[in-house]
């Protein structure tokens, strides 16, 4: 199954500490290139940041 997700909720889990959640219900997700600059690099220092940063990246396809 391909997940696709935008911001609101990796930020959201990221700021109650449950980001590992979308890894446990879907292995991976993946997000389009606006979604990534707009947490890792224009929400740089914020919440799902680093997170995003520090995943492995194929396609955008994030291991959360």
């Amino acid at each position: 199954m391909i997940v696709v997700s935008n911001t609101s909720p990796i930020i959201n889990l990221a700021c109650v500490g449950q980001l590992d959640l979308l890894r446990q219900i879907y292995g991976s997700i993946t997000i389009p290139e606006a979604v990534f600059t707009e947490i890792a690099i224009a929400g740089a220092g914020e919440p799902g940041a680093e997170e995003v940063q520090r995943s492995p990246l194929s396609r955008r396809r994030v291991d959360l």
